[in-house]
């Protein structure tokens, strides 16, 4: 019986163990197309068992591709980017790729300082929800490869959930209800999201002939949900689209101080469906596919960087209305 190798394994153990050169080690990891699929499965099959990593600097040394790519998002404790971060990592894996995170914490100033310490490290960048003014994204990516979630610069592969029919979707069922006057709580004004969002249902009202009030809530969190809920009501609207599902759970939970009962005297809709089956009551809700556009996105940099050259990609993941139980009729007086 083999006695177990002590230490750090090395490309030596493993070629010796394998029956092959260190040169089709090395292959056999970077570079699998060059062998047959026996040697390619033997190998990787003798350095699970021994426990063997490749080592990435000397890899970066010797092919020019370290294997690590970055994701930067505005804010990692959204609950809207860890099932995002979740379809990169999945992918990532699959690819043999090793995957930073980096959270901007809505500032495009240190969302750039945090590509430019990317840039040399990593092969690609997925920017989530850009904040950066479509000048700097562009002077980033005429050095690493960039892909975009849910910001639509032209030229650059991009990956965009699309909410505009959700929304749609949102005002029709509030219209149904006899809603006369809704109100858009916005997010980040930097962000491309609240944008469309923002068009979206002014284009909704303006074809059902309703009246659109809007506040902003700056910040797409809890306590800036709780904090707008004075201004909202000040708009006389009897519902409210909020930006995202944190900010419409910090309505709800600030309505509820008040004793306004959702949906009896007051609706709220929320965005994205990250939230919505956990809320008292259970969050109305634009859905959205995180997830996926995590998934996508790492492919389409895996595309980019195999081909040395940046694509214009722009693809389009659309949206749905979920309905739970947080808008209701208008009240008969307010």
């Amino acid at each position: 019986m083999d006695e177990p190798w002590r230490g750090v394994p090395t490309i030596s153990q493993v070629a010796q163990a394998a029956g092959v050169s260190r040169a089709t080690v090395s292959r056999a990891f970077t570079r699998p197309q060059m062998l047959s699929q026996e040697t390619v499965s033997r190998v990787k099959s003798v350095a699970a068992r021994l426990g063997y990593v490749p080592n990435q600097v000397a890899r970066a040394l010797s092919t020019g591709r370290h294997g690590n790519i970055a994701l930067i998002v505005p804010d990692v404790a959204n609950p809207f980017f860890p099932p995002l971060i979740r379809g990169a990592q999945a992918r990532a894996d699959l690819a043999g790729a090793c995957l930073f995170l980096g959270s901007s914490d809505e500032n495009a100033d240190r969302e750039d300082t945090l590509v430019a310490k990317f840039t040399g490290q990593v092969e690609g960048v997925i920017l989530v929800s850009s904040r950066l003014d479509e000048e700097r994204i562009r002077h980033h990516a005429g050095r690493v490869p960039i892909v975009l979630i849910n910001r639509d610069v032209t030229g650059l592969p991009r990956v965009l959930i699309d909410t505009s029919v959700g929304i749609s979707a949102a005002v029709d069922h509030l219209a149904e209800f006899g809603h006369r006057r809704i109100c858009y709580v916005a997010g980040p004004a930097a962000s491309w999201s609240n944008q469309q969002r923002r068009k979206a249902m002014r284009a909704a009202m303006r074809r059902r002939g309703l009246e659109m009030v809007a506040v902003t809530a700056q910040r797409a969190s809890f306590e800036a949900g709780r904090d707008i809920v004075a201004a909202l009501l000040g708009t006389g609207a009897t519902a409210a689209i909020a930006f995202d599902d944190v900010t419409a759970q910090g309505i709800l939970v600030a309505l509820a101080e008040r004793r306004i009962a959702v949906p009896e005297r007051f609706s709220v809709i929320g965005c994205d469906d990250v939230l919505g089956a956990t809320t008292f009551p259970p969050l109305t809700t634009v859905s959205a596919r995180c997830d996926e556009a995590g998934e996508v996105a790492l492919d389409l940099l895996g595309d980019v960087t195999r081909l040395k050259a940046m694509r214009e990609i722009r693809y389009v993941l659309d949206t749905h209305l979920v309905v739970r139980g947080s808008a209701g009729t208008v009240p008969a007086a307010r």
